[in-house]
């Protein structure tokens, strides 16, 4: 508008496109706000003594599948309760839901309470980035899918995936796949002093050593992509594409790879398919973190001086983790290389 033409006057757009001068609207065209006085406020939230229990199993788009009970064969497509505000739900969350609990098309329950987590999975965007994201929670197990070869194995991959499970309270499990184009022993002797679990799932190898670690237990499984972690899925579960419809209920069943999805195995138990993340950061994790995870390493890092990094000679040459002999010395080896790759800052995409 140039010039001095409409000054003084204030437009409003009707629906529909029509621009009205302040001269042609009237009270219908004014909204107004109700002051935060208005409305009775109150810090006690209703108690939902009804309410069921579930398991989380997807999430889309403000939407949340649940199966009440753990049992697969009852599903519920709930949302958040407004008391909960922004409280994060993630899959494999314990929650309690009231509402319609049918589970038939188109009906919605409400989660009014999300129950305290025994583990947690988080990553952040980046090593700088101080904001972290639970990724999956009340896992019992990370397995971590690795191929043998196309592509190549990551050390720093399987290092920032031990630190994120040993610090947050699941059990790690080395997964190694496409053992027809490489042999295993090489790479999963680089883990030796950790004592992790190491299970051989290549296309040829029998999958019953994997459903025997997972059966009965919720499992998180992550791996970059290509590693062959969607076949081994359709192995574990038969027929998954139909699984992830049931157990979900949201976005009309689908499954992509931006969101996590818990499936059930035949034999029981849970595994979640996590998406290919591409960054793996661990910013919210310390050395300190890192060491108490062990026992034996956190009763003896007691005796470290102020500011260790438990890095040993030359960074910590009175590191007290240089003490200790046998399986804990190997440990303490197997657990420093975390803590470099720790450190590093380095991308393993």
């Amino acid at each position: 508008m140039g010039g001095n033409a409409g000054r003084g006057q204030v437009r409003v757009r009707r629906a529909g496109g029509a621009v009205l001068s302040r001269r042609q609207y009237d009270e219908s065209d004014v909204r107004i706000r109700p002051g935060k006085g208005s409305r009775p406020r109150t810090k006690n939230r209703p108690e939902h003594a009804d309410a069921a229990e579930a398991m989380v199993v997807s999430k889309d788009r403000g939407r949340w599948g649940v199966v009440l009970g753990g049992d697969p064969d009852r599903p519920v497509v709930t949302m958040r309760a407004r008391e909960l505000g922004r409280t994060p739900i993630v899959v494999g969350d314990q929650v309690s839901v009231v509402g319609d609990l049918s589970g038939k098309p188109d009906t919605l329950a409400r989660i009014v309470r999300v129950a305290d987590r025994t583990t947690v999975l988080r990553r952040t965007a980046d090593d700088t980035d101080p904001f972290e994201r639970i990724v999956v929670a009340n896992a019992e197990q990370l397995l971590i899918v690795v191929a043998l070869a196309d592509p190549p194995p990551r050390t720093g991959f399987v290092e920032r995936a031990l630190v994120a499970a040993y610090v947050g309270g699941l059990e790690p499990v080395l997964c190694l796949t496409k053992s027809d184009l490489a042999t295993p022993d090489e790479f999963a002797a680089t883990f030796a002093g950790l004592d992790i679990p190491v299970v051989v799932a290549g296309r040829d190898d029998p999958i019953e050593p994997v459903t025997e670690i997972l059966e009965g237990r919720l499992t998180a499984l992550i791996g970059h992509s290509g590693v062959g972690k969607s076949t081994m899925v359709n192995r574990l579960v038969p027929d998954a594409d139909r699984a992830t419809g049931v157990v979900s209920g949201v976005g009309k069943g689908r499954h992509t790879s931006t969101q996590s999805v818990a499936l059930p195995l035949p034999g029981g138990g849970w595994v979640v398919d996590t998406p290919g993340i591409r960054s793996f950061g661990l910013a919210h994790i310390s050395p300190e973190n890192v060491v108490d995870a062990f026992a034996d390493l956190s009763a003896a890092a007691e005796d470290c001086p102020r500011g260790c990094t438990h890095l040993g000679p030359p960074a910590d040459p009175e590191c007290a983790l240089d003490k200790l002999e046998g399986k804990s010395a190997d440990r303490v080896e197997a657990v420093r290389r975390l803590l470099v790759a720790l450190m590093a800052n380095e991308s393993w995409t």
